[in-house]
């Protein structure tokens, strides 16, 4: 058995595999994340902690539990857990999406070869500006720092009493030589952080350290258990969609999008605002184009209006209509990929006393669907290449969406078959490879395919003028 571990924004899923990698039981676990300022995001890790003992709990009496030999983490990426010299949380961890740090980021993004070493822009979210704005506003705290985990590595911690982290996760922290997988000095001392303040790295695939044995006995397993190195929730994600070469990739509509595709090597292109991050498996990599709202926009949408985003698009039933005359940019929260901007904002444009609540739904999602053609846009600027790709995430549940989205990137969607395949598979599959030593190729392979959704063909014109007409409305406000 092995134990997958997707530790989300907003709750834990652990995903129990049999040896042959089949999914065979599951369990969820929420916890709250807390807004003290417009722009904050923070969370308290005890609560991740308090969600994998519910978890385990909940799997406990699943036949061959305590048989697990491997467990692996996914964790949201960026994250700062900032801890003492006993290795005591100081403060609630900055999250991914936290715009506190823009500034700082700015500062860190201008700095000398910054880009050139980490091939990225340094995004507010990221972990290095994070700690700026705590070396600013918090000295006291960073005085006591001794240690600074992402979410991942603080859950690896818990489980081994190993500071220890993968190079997919901390290829996002602005402090990694992403080309070379290894922390760099340079990074480093532009962040005004030391070597000593960075967990040990290993790849996601490999070994991390065995679980602890007060753990394994409160938990009720029996025999040694490895913990792998694990992954940032996207590379996990491509684990768990078997993207591992050249021409794959996945569009995820998800609370936040992502259009993400494996490389065959290390091919920055920083100005284009792709994210190039190590695989979870050695000597990959990826790419992807991230927009901060997707699935998110409907939600707030429903919020807005006193109506469930299932209850807005109801009446939409699967005929792809041409573009709407309202029209929605779908920055809520500013944007990555490609306008690097915390200040950016959304809003609809062409409403009328006419305009109805479904106008403003069928506006989000063709919004949305144009932010994730910038995301594949600027992926194939940096010499990537999809011809067609699997389709995720909530969003993925709506036929029009699908529809909507392979016309607009006038791409190929394929509908993964229903069951797993998402971040927490990904981890199990890192969890089995630590253990066994096997080939990845013969481990992390692509879902069962239901469908593929094509572009439809009557609409493909349209909507490349309405993706020409939204490029020219954010012109004027970038």
């Amino acid at each position: 058995m092995y134990l997958g571990i997707d530790l989300g924004t907003s709750g834990l899923r652990a995903l129990l595999t049999d040896d042959t990698g089949v999914p065979v039981a599951s369990a969820e676990a929420s916890y709250t994340v807390q807004n003290p300022h417009p722009g904050w995001s923070e969370q308290d890790p005890a609560q991740w902690l308090a969600a994998l003992d519910s978890a385990m709990e909940a799997l406990r009496d699943t036949v061959g539990y305590n048989q697990i030999r491997g467990i692996a983490v996914a964790g949201h990426m960026h994250g700062a857990v900032l801890l003492d010299a006993m290795d005591q949380v100081l403060r609630p961890c900055i999250l991914w999406n936290d715009t506190r740090s823009a500034a700082e980021a700015t500062t860190l993004d201008a700095a000398s070869g910054v880009r050139d070493v980490s091939g990225n822009i340094v995004f507010p979210g990221f972990t290095a500006p994070k700690l700026l704005w705590v070396q600013r506003n918090e000295p006291e705290i960073i005085a006591k720092t001794a240690k600074v985990l992402l979410p991942a590595a603080y859950m690896n911690l818990h489980l081994t009493g190993r500071h220890v982290a993968d190079m997919s996760d901390s290829a996002g922290t602005s402090w990694l030589d992403v080309g070379a997988r290894e922390w760099s000095e340079k990074l480093l001392e532009a962040g005004h952080m030391r070597r000593d303040q960075m967990p040990d790295l290993v790849e996601g695939s490999a070994r991390a350290g065995e679980l602890r044995a007060d753990l394994a006995t409160r938990w009720g397993l029996s025999g040694a258990v490895t913990v792998a190195g694990g992954a940032g929730d996207n590379a996990a994600a491509a684990c768990g969609t078997g993207v591992m070469a050249p021409g794959q990739g996945f569009v995820s509509l998800g609370t936040s999008g992502v259009v993400l595709t494996a490389r065959d090597g290390f091919h920055p292109n920083p100005e284009t605002a792709v994210h190039t991050f190590c695989h979870a498996i050695p000597d990959r990599w990826y790419q992807m184009g991230v927009m901060l709202s997707a699935t998110d926009c409907m939600n707030w949408l429903g919020r807005i209006t006193g109506r469930s985003p299932a209850d807005l698009t109801a009446g939409l039933g699967d005929k792809l209509s041409a573009p709407g005359e309202v029209k929605f940019l779908p920055y809520l929260s500013g944007e990555r990929t490609p306008h690097n901007s915390a200040a950016l904002r959304g809003g609809f444009q062409g409403l009328s006393v006419l305009t109805t609540a479904e106008d403003m739904a069928i506006a989000v999602m063709e919004g949305v669907c144009y932010g994730l053609r910038d995301c594949l846009e600027a992926l194939r600027s940096t010499g990537a290449e999809l011809n067609s790709c699997l389709v995720i995430g909530g969003g993925s549940k709506s036929d029009y969406w699908v529809k909507l989205l392979a016309t607009i990137l006038d791409l190929p969607l394929k509908l993964p078959h229903g069951g797993e395949f998402g971040a927490a598979l990904g981890a199990a599959r890192l969890a089995r490879l630590a253990v066994t030593g096997e080939n990845p190729v013969d481990v992390i392979r692509a879902p069962e395919i239901a469908g593929t959704v094509y572009p439809d063909p009557s609409l493909r014109n349209g909507f490349k003028a309405g993706y020409a007409d939204f490029r020219t409305q954010v012109a004027g406000l970038t």
